[in-house]
């Protein structure tokens, strides 16, 4: 599902008009692709009775359209012109052929014709107002609406485009707006509608196509998209039934210290439920003890620390270790002690490895007798967390990562890496995340409402949810363990992150649903949450 703006579906449309795909063509897809949606979701009724408000523009056209076709298929179908269209209008005339009944909000006082059809019908469509909406609301258009949304008996509304009252590009919404339980967006999904507040107001977002031709140079520019469940199981690798645990990769964590041992094993249960081989833990040494019984899953690597926290020397036995490694994540839990910091500085500034003694599963010492291999860069990386701000403190830093690292900051680790203030980042989550994954040359992975991850090739992927159910310390740990699961498995970076925060954000859905509630979520459920997700797409 691509991520428009109104300009540029304005001028896609404009565009394959010129090119013979008129406006006429559009609209009636648009309509048979909405009237289609609707009876998927309804059409189970035992009456089945579809009532269209209908505005003077596209969106009235749209839903005209499909009003026509649902009587096709045995629905009983109301048009209620919110504004008068012209006297001839085919559209109006084909759902009049069809059987249908027509009303203008000009000849009804009171409303009374509108609340016997709300409390007739099986779903309302919104066709009022579209892109082009205008805040605030004309004072004839916005009583209609709010009749609607404050009547008793109004059924399920399906919004046609956009919820009418919606700003389609900064997401505003009028205090008149019909909240939908579905929203059906024709050839893509608005920017507005991934906004607070309009995201609220727009249900589940499904699109249909309307024809476009997949040439359209406006088209094909078009590099945002929302991930969706269909994405997500496109781009998972296939898992063979003869494979082993080298076949699906070897994640080492670099994660842990005396105050923040969980992040840890977050990472690790991340990591290895989203199909990771094995996973190895590099954990200051003192963490073993408390965390070993925790997880008898994961392989060991333990290192020097300072107080609890990793120190510099720890890099060598990092490197040392990473042996048949195919990803590699840093920062969860690591603390901001400078002997830490140390520790990434000399880790992105080696540049050879050493062959580890083969023993038991990790190791505890500097082997400095070790005979150095060849130059080697380290595996596909992922820097989180803490991990991200002692990164911010090395100069010229994007220099040292291997080519596409995932970064994964929150908007306040995305102000320190950036220099910009909160608010800033906020303001434009999207156009920031683009901008420094092309400097950098690295994903970009700007966490919270709508995750963002940016490509630096240009790609842009949005996160369809928003919940207070990854609003627990720890929800970030786990997604990151669940990137360098999947980079392990030899997915290229954007997908590997567009996937895994897709499926993050599903299991916080999914523990919400098993725990009654989004206020209970804690990061383990979110672990535990991941198999059920990922029986819907893999």
């Amino acid at each position: 599902m691509k991520l428009v703006s109104v300009d540029e579906m304005r001028a896609i449309e404009r565009e394959a008009d010129a090119r013979g795909w008129t406006y006429a063509d559009m609209m009636e897809r648009a309509g048979l692709g909405l009237a289609e949606v609707v009876h998927s979701l309804f059409g189970y009724e035992d009456r089945l009775v579809a009532l269209g408000l209908i505005g003077p523009g596209n969106n009235g056209g749209d839903t005209l359209v499909a009003l026509a076709e649902l009587a096709s298929v045995g629905w009983s179908v109301r048009a209620y012109l919110v504004r008068p269209r012209p006297s001839d209008d085919p559209l109006v005339q084909r759902v009049v052929e069809a059987g249908g009944l027509v009303a203008e909000a000009d000849g009804d006082s009171g409303f009374g014709q509108l609340e016997a059809w709300l409390a007739d019908s099986t779903v309302v469509l919104d066709g009022v107002l579209g892109t082009g909406a205008r805040l605030p609301l004309q004072a004839e258009i916005a009583g209609v609406l709010l009749h609607v949304r404050e009547s008793s008996v109004c059924p399920p509304v399906v919004a046609v485009d956009c919820p009418s009252g919606v700003d389609c590009n900064s997401g505003a919404v009028a205090d008149e707006t019909i909240p939908a339980e579905v929203t059906v967006c024709m050839a893509a999904v608005k920017m507005g509608l991934l906004r607070f507040p309009a995201f609220t107001y727009c249900g589940e977002i499904q699109v249909v196509d309307i024809g476009l031709p997949e040439d359209l140079p406006s088209w094909s520019a078009i590099q945002r998209e929302v991930v969706s469940e269909d994405l997500v199981h496109e781009w998972l690798p296939e898992r063979s039934v003869e494979g082993h645990k080298g076949t699906f990769g070897t994640v080492m964590v670099v994660a842990g210290s005396l105050n923040f041992s969980g992040a840890a094993l977050l990472s690790a249960g991340g990591a290895a439920n989203i199909g990771a081989g094995l996973v190895q833990l590099a954990v200051p040494s003192a963490l073993h003890g408390a965390l070993a019984g925790a997880n008898p899953n994961v392989t060991w690597v333990l290192l020097p620390h300072q107080m609890g926290v990793i120190n510099g020397e720890a890099a060598d036995i990092v490197i040392r270790s990473l042996g048949r490694a195919t990803s590699l994540l840093v920062g969860p839990g690591l603390g901001l002690e400078d002997c830490t910091g140390e520790f990434v500085r000399r880790l992105l500034e080696a540049r050879k490895v050493a062959q580890p003694r083969r023993g038991m599963g990790f190791v505890s010492v500097a082997q400095p007798n070790l005979e150095e291999s060849s130059p080697r860069q380290l595996p596909p990386l992922v820097f989180d967390a803490d991990g991200l701000k002692h990164l911010a403190k090395i100069p010229e830093w994007p220099k040292l990562l291997p080519s596409e690292t995932v970064l994964t900051p929150h908007p306040g680790e995305m102000a320190i890496l950036t220099g910009l203030q909160v608010q800033e980042i906020q303001a434009d989550r999207i156009a920031v995340a683009q901008r420094f994954a092309r400097d950098w040359g690295h994903v970009v992975v700007l966490k919270g409402a709508f995750t963002v991850i940016a490509s630096p090739d240009g790609r842009v992927g949005v996160i369809p949810v928003a919940s207070d159910a990854l609003a627990h310390g720890g929800t970030g740990d786990v997604l990151a363990g669940m990137i360098a699961g999947l980079l392990a498995q030899g997915m290229p970076s954007y997908e590997a992150s567009a996937a895994a925060a897709w499926i993050h954000a599903r299991a916080g859905l999914t523990a919400a649903d098993h725990l009654g509630h989004t206020a209970s979520v804690q990061a383990s459920d979110l672990i535990d949450a991941i198999p059920e997700v990922l029986s819907l797409v893999w």
